[in-house]
């Protein structure tokens, strides 16, 4: 249960202890025309807002430009697909599209083309799609762009239900596909076992009014970037090579580039080794990626382990059949060594601070050390130090028409000067309050007029 009243906005700020700059997010998400991508500063306050640009997510690029897209297509017909990805100048103008991936005719709709974009997508320059030194995103004019997508298939191999496979696909500074990448092709690799695999055949995760499964349900995507490990020889971390995580199959995996294969892979099973177990199962988790070369932690693996429900493989009493069928109540943020699996750094830290958002939600590793975390679900966005105090905390005041929720799918701390058209704002130390004695205007809190002790007779 959650209280009737509750503070929005920034609610925690020690400017001292941050990295300072300016946190872009969408304040709602598949609502066409609605409050779109919104651009705060430290205290919250609004420094820009494009309205009708449905990020999923929005990325900042140096110059003030914003990438997201114009719109989601019906629901009725596509599971989260995005009409278009586009680039957009400080003033809203469109500078760049892509929608040519599949021409599409829905019922009742004149054909269309559409770029079927879902989760993620990463410009050219930089591999991770947030603010790394030295690693700037490259313009839309001589930069290509790797886009995660959707394509509509039948495979028998997985389940007789038609299913919603997640691609990838690079185009160039045109908009010409030049590389593609279909995940259903590489099931085999994957490592499920028979009980999964009997249960995907049943239930490939059916959406859609339940005549399609989005099987993997794949929501981030990236290039490694150069790394320690590459570097050392081991060719698996290829700088060109793509780390992507399965919300539904638990999976986060390495593909190389030039031949698709699955040459690194954590998932689905988390109980083989010592190092797995250690670890632990990871359920749900969103935005893993490595990070870059230049930030504390580089080369390591940082991911939002969310929890909730997710995975194929036998029943349980929580799931009967079969699906999702592993369960935890409470979520983390990991970083941890891809070699050893060897935990580098976690929050909340074990056994202490509270956690959870069951879908949505990311991190970004900050170059003061900091880690800016999206607790999606319930739109709380929170900077915290490598010892795990909260620094920066922000709860999104944007709430859907058709939900009363204000969900935020990822957020973005980018530096002051990738926005030249602001000057740089106030920094207000926003001091934590006590819970135990904060009242609203017009509460107060007073010394009883008796204390009375009750004795024993």
């Amino acid at each position: 249960m959650t209280p009737s009243v509750y503070p929005r906005g920034t609610t925690i700020y020690y400017p001292d202890k941050c990295w300072n700059g300016f946190t872009l997010f969408q304040a709602t998400l598949f609502q066409k025309n609605d409050v779109g991508a919104v651009l705060i500063d430290m205290n919250g306050g609004v420094v820009n807002r494009w309205r009708g640009l449905d990020g999923m997510p929005n990325k900042m690029l140096p110059g003030g430009s914003v990438m997201g897209s114009t719109g989601c297509r019906n629901p009725k017909y596509g599971y989260q697909d995005m009409l278009d990805l586009v680039e957009v100048d400080w003033e809203g103008r469109i500078v760049w599209q892509f929608d040519r991936y599949e021409r599409v005719k829905d019922p009742s709709q004149p054909p269309r083309w559409m770029a079927r974009q879902h989760h993620d997508y990463q410009r050219e320059g930089n591999p991770v799609g947030y603010y790394v030194p030295g690693m700037e995103p490259r313009s839309y004019r001589d930069g290509k762009t790797l886009i995660l997508c959707h394509k509509n298939l039948t495979d028998l191999r997985i389940s007789g239900h038609p299913l919603v496979d997640d691609t990838m696909i690079e185009v160039d500074e045109k908009g010409k596909i030049i590389w593609e990448w279909t995940c259903s092709e590489h099931f085999d690799e994957l490592g499920f076992d028979e009980a999964a695999k009997n249960t995907l055949s049943r239930n490939p995760d059916l959406v859609l009014n339940s005549s399609a499964g989005d099987w993997m349900h794949i929501n981030s995507m990236s290039t490694l970037g150069t790394n320690r490990w590459y570097d050392a020889g081991d060719t698996r971390f290829h700088p060109d090579n793509i780390i992507w995580d399965s919300r539904q199959a638990n999976i986060i995996a390495i593909i190389d580039k030039k031949t698709g294969k699955i040459i690194w892979q954590l998932g689905p099973y988390f109980t083989a080794t010592e190092a797995l177990r250690k670890l632990g199962q990871i359920i749900g988790q969103h935005h893993a990626h490595m990070i870059p070369r230049g930030l504390p932690g580089e080369g390591n693996i940082l991911v939002f382990d969310n929890g909730g429900r997710a995975g194929y493989g036998a029943p349980n009493p929580g799931a009967p059949t079969g699906l999702s069928n592993a369960i935890r109540d409470h979520s983390r943020v990991l970083e941890f060594n891809p070699l050893t699996l060897e935990i580098a750094w976690q929050y909340p830290p074990r056994g202490s601070g509270s956690l959870y958002s069951s879908f949505v939600s990311s991190a970004q590793r900050l170059p003061n050390g900091n880690t800016l975390i999206t607790e999606g679900q319930g739109g709380r966005l929170l900077e915290v130090t490598p010892q795990g105090e909260i620094v920066w905390e922000y709860l999104s005041p944007y709430t859907q028409k058709k939900r009363p929720m204000n969900m935020v799918y990822r957020a973005y701390r980018v530096p002051y000067d990738w926005v030249p058209q602001v000057e740089r704002p106030l920094e207000t130390a926003v001091p934590r309050l006590d819970n135990n004695i904060f009242r609203v205007p017009g509460s107060t809190l007073k010394k009883p007029l008796k204390v009375t002790k009750v004795s024993k007779r």
